[in-house]
């Protein structure tokens, strides 16, 4: 197993690990119930996971699907639901930032002059690491929680960058596959926090738990790699019809039109249509987010339909003309004219017969 396979792949789940656990600590210092740590033992599952892919893929990534990033969403989507649902109960004041640093200052001052008296340096370390931790514990619950949703979301992205790749995916598709996740992210980010700030919402439980589960399951796409893949299915009798061959040429693009449409920009869609229609919350960001969101639907409906005409022009076009694809995933154009040329040759050869096998008849004669 090659060394750098290794440490990506460890150095990448330490993080999803720890990165969990940080969201856990939150949980239970905003509960004030130390059963929430059992919300840790999900981390099990990603180190099972870990111990699997490196028996039996030596680190490497799977096809179409990646273990460690869905396991990842497992361990800390739980935490950030229990941290937005009890969103707001403490008290943020006009300028935290000050007070942070009094108290920081004050702490670690005393804990200096403590670790004077002391003999070893551990004793001094454990203050620090106490004063550090009082001076994250005075940060406002709400810079927490909106702290870990953008850390949550990067780490997606450089964590995917990071895992090794598998041989079914180039470097080339892991580029194009961490861009959409970068615009993808940043969607998803301001959906949470421009929905869950508005303070109609707040007051109101049904609507939190129908956005935090839109937002679950639109965290469901990054596990998956099918923007970037094709299905290469093998020539039958079923790939036969314009829908197989449909999905067999354009998979990828057709993964990303259904992403836009029932994971991502749909659901946002008919979330902000009810917070406005329905509960009559309007702001001016809730309005723009909302007609971008119909913009990109009706563009997805458009280029979806542009792609069945002219494939099924395509199509139609070639049965006319008697040629047939033997492998929907390559282009008509190159496999029928590697068909034709492969037709001439072969004509040639069957009407051309051998010269010595011509002259023989005369020269017995």
């Amino acid at each position: 197993m090659e060394l750098m396979v290794l440490l990506n792949a460890l150095v990448t789940r330490l993080l999803f690990v720890l990165h969990s656990l940080i969201g856990v600590w939150r949980v239970t210092a905003v509960k004030k119930e130390p059963k929430y740590w059992l919300l840790a033992l999900l981390n099990l599952l990603l180190c099972l996971e870990t111990g699997l892919t490196l028996k039996f893929k030596q680190g490497r990534g799977y096809k179409w699907f990646s273990p460690a990033i869905f396991l990842y969403l497992i361990c800390i989507v739980p935490s950030l639901w229990l941290l937005e649902i009890h969103h707001g109960t403490q008290y943020c004041g006009n300028e935290p930032g000050a007070v942070q640093v009094n108290v920081s200052n004050q702490d670690f001052n005393q804990s200096r002059d403590s670790s004077h008296g002391s003999e070893g340096a551990d004793h001094h370390i454990i203050q620090t690491a106490k004063v550090f931790v009082n001076q994250l514990s005075t940060i406002c619950e709400t810079v927490w929680t909106l702290a870990l949703h953008q850390t949550f979301l990067l780490l997606l992205v450089v964590g995917r960058w990071l895992l090794p790749i598998g041989v079914e995916i180039t470097r080339d598709q892991l580029s194009q596959l961490l861009l959409m996740f970068v615009g993808t992210a940043a969607d998803i980010l301001e959906f949470a926090s421009e929905t869950l700030d508005i303070e109609d919402v707040r007051k109101n439980f049904v609507l939190i738990n129908a956005i935090l589960a839109v937002w679950t399951w639109s965290m469901l796409q990054f596990p998956l790699d099918l923007a970037v893949q094709h299905i290469g299915c093998k020539p039958s009798a079923s790939t036969r019809r314009i829908p197989s061959l449909l999905l067999c040429r354009y998979s990828a693009e057709l993964w990303n039109i259904g992403v836009s449409l029932f994971i991502q920009d749909g659901p946002f869609f008919i979330v902000r249509s009810i917070l406005m229609g329905h509960f009559r919350i309007f702001n001016q960001m809730l309005v723009f987010f909302t007609a971008k969101n119909v913009l990109v639907v009706t563009l997805q409906l458009y280029r979806l339909a542009v792609i069945t005409l002219d494939f099924r022009a395509t199509v139609l076009q070639k049965s006319r003309k008697g040629e047939v694809c033997c492998c929907p995933c390559e282009p008509y154009e190159a496999h029928a004219h590697a068909t034709g040329h492969q037709g001439n040759e072969m004509k040639e050869f069957v009407a051309v017969p051998p010269k010595e096998e011509s002259q023989a008849p005369s020269e017995d004669h």
